[in-house]
């Protein structure tokens, strides 16, 4: 499952005509889950047609899979529905909760990192993997506030929940950071205490540095601090998919083809240098 797709992009609606009327340098698309859950229309043609041209993998942001209400089972149904149709190198989702009581917070909530979440958690991500007969890989999350139930760090927390249910990491670099900065934590620590083989994919984006805080907003460019923290992970994990991701304000395809070139760039230095 770690055999490298190279360097890819979120695939936004504003750019589908431009993927498929060209031929655009990126090697692979992420798509949100959610947009394609649907029963047919032009979502579904233009994702048919670029899966018949590049590969893709499925990022969600509803399972909300550390949440205490019970698991969605038919929106666990419908995502396994969509991969049996354009055939995902694999699925992915964010490690959180996003509401209770059927409500949906639309926002990605941070858990405890105690020993009760992961005994919560370990089943129900478990029982996700067999319904979808996939092994699952799960996304550290930015984060504002934290628990003061939390006994482990968030790197324990997630080398933990690998071990117990052999599920894969989506290693968000831009949220490391983000998180880092919020919480006080050092940030390379982080990179450094998770298990390599774990590792299936690497997060990057933009945020917004407000001096006290960092918001993460994926609508800028990848500030210089990340492209740093990604060349650390780059000399720990190896050659990792890497996908640059833009939510707003989205500027045209060819520029964001430019600053995955500057992924590219990034990893060709940093692994050279490393050989």
């Amino acid at each position: 499952m770690r055999d490298g797709l190279g360097f890819g992009l979120g695939l936004r609606p504003v750019h589908y005509q431009d993927v498929l009327d060209g031929a655009p340098a990126v090697d692979w698309f992420e798509v949100i889950t959610e947009n394609y859950l649907v029963g047919g229309g032009r979502p579904l043609y233009f994702l048919d047609a670029v899966r018949e041209r590049y590969p893709v993998v499925m990022h969600g942001v509803s399972l909300s899979i550390g949440s205490t209400a019970p698991l969605d089972l038919d929106y666990i149904g419908r995502v396994r529905a969509l991969a049996a149709r354009c055939e995902p190198e694999w699925i992915s989702d964010h490690l959180c909760w996003t509401g209770v009581g059927g409500t949906n917070l639309h926002d990605l909530m941070p858990l405890p990192y105690t020993e009760e979440a992961l005994a919560h958690l370990a089943p129900r991500v478990a029982r996700v993997q067999d319904l979808l007969k996939r092994v699952l890989v799960l996304e550290n999350v930015s984060s504002y506030v934290s628990y003061t139930s939390s006994a482990l760090s968030e790197w324990e927390f997630l080398t933990e929940l690998t071990r117990r249910t052999g599920c894969r990491l989506l290693l968000d670099v831009n949220n490391v950071y983000v998180s880092s900065r919020n919480h006080g934590f050092d940030a390379r620590a982080f990179l450094d205490g998770l298990p390599v083989e774990a590792v299936q994919q690497f997060h990057l984006a933009g945020h917004l540095d407000l001096g006290t805080h960092v918001i993460d907003t994926h609508d800028a460019p990848v500030r210089e601090e990340v492209w740093d923290l990604y060349a650390h992970a780059l000399k720990r994990y190896g050659p990792v998919s890497t996908l640059l991701e833009r939510d707003d304000k989205i500027p045209p395809l060819a520029e964001l083809v430019a600053e995955l070139d500057q992924a590219r760039a990034v990893a060709r230095q940093t692994l050279s240098a490393a050989a």
